[in-house]
């Protein structure tokens, strides 16, 4: 677990995005590093494009890498879209 107050440094291991139209979201897997250890986690982030072509970020979820929290989102998302 990573303390508040100490300098974090974040690294994208992997990622995946998606655009539609001037949008994306992103799918990654990202480190947390500090002087207290490391984290590895799963980032959902949405953002956009400017007008110059760079990435904007609006919002960003962060999930834990527990397998009944992954399965719980896999299938409770598809349902949700009926």
């Amino acid at each position: 677990m990573i303390s508040s107050g100490t300098m974090v440094e974040f690294e994208t291991i992997d990622s995946e995005e998606i655009t539609f139209g001037n949008e994306f979201i992103e799918v990654a897997r990202k480190r947390a590093i500090s002087e207290d250890g490391e984290n590895i986690f799963l980032s959902l982030t949405r953002g956009y494009f400017a007008d110059d072509g760079s990435r904007r970020y609006k919002s960003n979820f962060s999930i834990p890498r527990d397998s009944d929290v992954i399965e719980f989102i896999t299938d409770t998302l598809p349902e949700m879209n009926e």
